[in-house]
């Protein structure tokens, strides 16, 4: 599985982010060791406390577990997982936390540790977690026979959807995939070779190149909103210099603003509000359907958990019963068969926890296959979107095509009469 952490800070803003069920189908603490408090909020609270006898501000390590798309992974592969991090980290018993997140039809999770020794009060030092874990990370993929990524097969491939928070949430605002974003400007920049051929290739998907204020080149949509070329494109801004030259040739961002609402006809912004709400629309009752179905996959896992509550109460009071009291009990206890008891409930204790297990990890394996498949609806329903704006795209540079070339109307023109003919009769 695909492994990224990180050194941090921040207690409450991190366990507000692992403990999120509002953009997760389901949040479940799989495991919290070696803290007083019962809860994330109070565990991480007790290791920024720890850290204060320190100079060490990023007092934890954050890891995230991530299995392939099709895989559902149990909560043993995921403690192991996590185990083998910590051992190749050298986090070995450091106070520990393991959230479990599952959000449209994926599983996967974060661990999260205290890197303060509370014995020396001083910060764990990790050199070279990011070599350690990918490392790690392919040892994970060729264990349980999962096909290696081109990155983690040669090393160097970085992926190209790869982006950054502020990308992803400016991407958000508009309502489409910032992959699909990034692609577009990734796209455009391997098929140009001169300003003049990135500028028509962008102009293609409905983007147009100007020059910034502070960013050098820039694009924006029909819209108006601006993505910085170097950003999106993941080229260094020296680089995109050197292939587009200079941007002064270029309209300002409120020329190529005031140029956009000019170009772009009514027609054309009325045809984009419909496809909008038409995606809108379409997508509602996928959501609706996904709101209900996420109601009754937490309502049956806390059923399965206050059930097992319950039997496991039943079942160590039959075990402690068996166990005499008073002198039967020292009788018990000098033949050895007070000894004999608690080995027998010991091995009874472990099959029922394991049996527990099971039926947990049975239960989530059948609702992440329903969730799945309506996943599949979901990305099926998407790239129709996907095809829809591409199409709109096309339209818009027809149009804008045609808006360039309209003659000027304005001016008068003469009339032309037949030679040896009045205009009036």
């Amino acid at each position: 599985m695909i492994l990224k952490g990180s050194q941090r800070s921040g207690a409450k803003s991190l366990a507000d982010h692992l403990m999120n069920d509002r953009d997760n189908d389901h949040v479940q603490l799989l495991d919290l060791r070696g803290f007083m408090a019962a809860d994330l909020h109070g565990a991480l609270s007790e290791a920024h406390a720890i850290s204060k006898a320190t100079r060490c501000k990023q007092f934890m390590f954050s890891l995230s577990l991530n299995p392939p798309q099709d895989h559902i992974a149990t909560e043993a592969e995921l403690r192991n997982a996590a185990d083998r991090a910590e051992q190749a980290l050298g986090l070995n018993d450091q106070p520990r936390a393991i959230v479990v997140h599952e959000k449209e039809g994926r599983r996967h999770a974060h661990v999260v540790w205290s890197r303060i020794d509370a014995d020396e009060m001083k910060a764990i030092n990790l050199p070279h977690f990011k070599i350690k874990l990918r490392d790690l990370s392919r040892d994970l993929f060729l264990d349980h026979g999962w096909i290696l990524p081109d990155g983690l097969a040669t090393y160097g491939n970085k992926s190209p959807l790869n982006f950054t928070l502020a990308e992803w949430q400016q991407a958000k605002r508009q309502g489409i995939d910032p992959r699909e974003i990034k692609q577009t400007f990734q796209h455009a920049w391997a098929r140009c070779d001169s300003q003049i051929g990135f500028k028509n290739a962008l102009a293609e998907r409905g983007y147009f190149l100007a020059k910034g204020d502070r960013r050098g080149f820039v694009a924006l949509d029909v819209d108006g909103n601006v993505y910085a070329i170097a950003k999106w494109t993941g080229i260094k801004a020296k680089d995109v210099r050197a292939k587009l030259g200079s941007p002064d040739v270029l309209p300002s961002v409120p020329q190529t603003q005031a140029e956009i609402r000019t170009k772009v006809s009514n027609q054309i912004r009325s045809y984009i509000a419909n496809i909008k709400a038409g995606h809108k629309k379409q997508l509602t009752p996928l959501r609706e359907e996904r709101t209900h179905l996420i109601k009754v996959h937490r309502m049956a896992r806390q059923h399965l958990n206050e059930d097992q509550a319950q039997r496991w109460r039943t079942e160590t009071k039959i075990r402690s019963d068996r166990l005499n009291k008073g002198l039967r009990g020292l009788f018990d206890r000098i033949t050895g068969a007070h000894r004999k008891i608690i080995k027998v409930n010991m091995h009874e204790a472990k099959q029922c926890a394991l049996r527990d297990q099971t039926a947990r990890s049975d239960l989530i394996q059948s609702q992440m296959q329903e969730r799945q498949a309506l996943q599949t609806r979901f990305t099926k329903t998407r790239k129709k979107h996907k095809q829809e704006r591409s199409h709109l795209a096309q339209t818009i540079k027809r149009s804008l095509k045609r808006t360039t070339h309209v003659p000027d109307q304005s001016r008068d023109t003469p009339r032309r009469t037949t030679p040896g003919l009045s205009m009036d009769r």
